[in-house]
């Protein structure tokens, strides 16, 4: 455990100019103290580590100095060939260069770690699209890539969606392109706008053009934290109604799987207690009453409207329906 640390301490080190002690001690997940013993310890055995006190200072590696603790064990090296999305790559025009990093870590592996690649691709796949979807290449998708890996200005037109007032609508931006995120088979562009970072779907650029002046990247960009914060506002901003509802104890465990998870879970959270039949009353927040019915209604004889009357009515006619042919 302490070796694995005081390895990562090093590499850590050797990748960057200087380090604080908050620093490392947040990325080797220890405290200050232990940081402070650990520089003693690598010290002691003969790592050319040292600290600068002062406003700017921090632990240090001697100018030059280079560690050969780069061995991979199997794990990582497996972990490696598993970091990247086949069709991801090949879609984004980069399959040839994924093909050669692979052969030249492969090159460098020890001979026992050589059968690494295809040892974890017999035993992995990822399939980032979704069920009952045939996934689209955008045609655009290179050269939006291209533009983000070199950080390079984008001048682009997009075809706006959603939105009664502008539906439609051609628009033209220059955009700061920060990262790229495939969603259920979407391919989505995270880029600044003026002050603020925007998602666009790729599919609804129809001109792209990547201009000769690069952009200063926000270092402090967390590209997985943007993502993952507005994919649940988006979510949330869909949910524009509440319908109330009774549910069955079996009913209670189906309802996260009929629309969003997060507002069932919520909703569940605040239900009334059970009655003697072990059914619970809760508010849910749903997309529209429309598609509420369409949702709920898979539910069967374990969910109950009682409001809104007009979804009620609708619920009510659908089971006299089914009685009808059943009869």
């Amino acid at each position: 455990m302490r070796a694995a640390r005081l390895i990562k301490m090093v590499l850590l080190l050797q990748s960057r100019p200087a380090m604080t002690a908050a620093e490392l001690a947040a990325e080797l997940g220890v405290s200050e103290r232990t940081v402070t013993r650990d520089a003693q310890a690598l010290s002691d055995a003969g790592v050319p580590v040292y600290a600068e006190r002062g406003r700017t200072g921090g632990y240090r590696l001697v100018g030059g100095y280079r560690t050969r603790l780069t061995g991979l064990a199997r794990d990582e090296a497996e972990a490696l060939f598993l970091s990247g999305l086949p069709a991801a790559l090949r879609e984004m025009g980069l399959e040839d260069a994924a093909s050669a990093a692979r052969l030249k870590v492969s090159a460098a592996l020890t001979p026992s770690l050589r059968d690494a690649s295809s040892s974890a691709a017999r035993r992995f796949h990822l399939d980032a699209p979704s069920w009952y979807h045939e996934p689209e290449t955008p045609d655009l998708l290179p050269a939006i890539a291209d533009a983000v890996r070199d950080d390079r200005l984008l001048r682009v037109r997009y075809r706006r969606g959603g939105g009664r007032d502008h539906a439609g609508t051609e628009v033209a931006r220059e955009l700061a392109p920060y990262g790229l995120v495939l969603k259920a088979g979407v391919w989505y562009l995270c880029a600044r706008t003026g002050e603020d970072v925007r998602v666009y779907r790729i599919d609804r650029f129809t001109a792209v053009e990547a201009a000769d002046e690069h952009f200063e990247r926000d270092e402090d960009f967390d590209l997985p934290g943007f993502w993952e914060e507005r994919a649940a506002a988006f979510a949330r901003s869909l949910l524009r109604t509440e319908v109330t509802v009774r549910v069955s104890e079996r009913g209670a465990r189906m309802l996260a799987y009929t629309g969003d998870r997060a507002a069932a879970a919520e909703a569940l959270a605040e239900a009334s207690a059970p009655d003697r039949d072990g059914w619970r009353t809760l508010t849910l927040p749903v997309e529209s009453p429309d598609v509420a019915y369409s949702q709920l209604l898979a539910l069967g004889p374990e969910l109950e409207v009682l409001a809104p009357d007009a979804l009620r009515a609708r619920f009510a006619a659908a089971a006299e329906r089914l009685r009808e042919l059943y009869r």
